[in-house]
């Protein structure tokens, strides 16, 4: 069974053109993702996905491993689909496909770890989600992050902007919410199956690719996290909060 994973990015993102290649202290946001996840060991392969010569020309330089895509993609699960079935080499059905959002430089290689052991332990599980321990309320309440509800099984049920799950007594620690992380696994089977399948009512309406899922004959499972200090980068601001924290994360001294 190998461990493949893809780092899907693209220059035209809507809030922050040129993201990917924008600096963080001397090296790209591509840059900081590639090189952190490749401190995970079990891979097999791990390459970028893109659309675009302008990474493409940057990973050949870094000696990146890269892998070309339609320009026609929204969704990263869609990219990385693409760029699995582009590979050079023959991806099995039970092999393990791993998401690793490209807006994530603050993501740590035991994240991968923890997506990938559930698949590895367990092969009745199609695919899982990083869901990380919300601590803090301000972060529960804002929509702009993508909050789980699961079952006492980890089955993820719903997800959802909105503060869930609701609490009549407002938000504490024993709530023990949860909310998705950019990092994603998938047997590739189950991820074909997901990118074949139609966009539905509860996925757009949340703007979350996880409640496709809902209606699909498989489920996802939680791959639980501590809450740690870490910013996605959908926008300039958010790059400046990662400026200011990366060069403190232990992480960033590994490469």
């Amino acid at each position: 069974m190998k461990i493949i994973g893809v780092v899907p990015a693209r220059m035209a993102a809507s809030r922050f053109p040129g993201k990917p290649l924008f600096k963080i202290h001397g090296k790209a946001m591509i840059e900081h993702v590639f090189l952190r996840a490749n401190l995970f060991k079990s891979w097999d392969q791990l390459v970028v996905a893109t659309c675009d010569e302008e990474i493409k020309n940057f990973c050949d330089i870094k000696s990146f491993p890269v892998v070309m895509t339609g320009d026609h993609h929204t969704r990263a699960l869609d990219r990385v689909a693409e760029a699995i079935v582009n590979l050079s080499e023959t991806v099995d059905e039970d092999d393990i496909v791993v998401c690793v959002q490209g807006d994530e430089p603050m993501m740590r290689p035991d994240m991968m770890d923890a997506v990938v052991t559930p698949l590895l332990e367990n092969k009745s599980i199609p695919c899982t989600v990083l869901a990380m321990h919300i601590t803090d309320e301000k972060l529960w309440l804002n929509p702009d992050t993508v909050k789980i509800v699961h079952n006492a099984d980890g089955e993820v049920l719903y997800t959802s902007r909105a503060p869930v799950p609701f609490a009549k007594d407002g938000f504490s620690g024993e709530l023990e919410a949860r909310r998705i992380y950019g990092i994603l696994a998938f047997r590739w089977k189950y991820l074909k199956e997901f990118t074949s399948s139609a966009e539905t009512r509860l996925e757009l309406l949340e703007a979350c690719d996880s409640n496709r899922i809902l209606d699909l004959p498989f489920a996802q499972y939680i791959a639980p996290y501590p809450s740690i200090e870490s910013f996605s980068v959908d926008s300039p601001s958010d790059l400046e909060l990662v400026k200011k924290r990366i060069l403190r994360d232990e992480i960033t001294k590994l490469y």
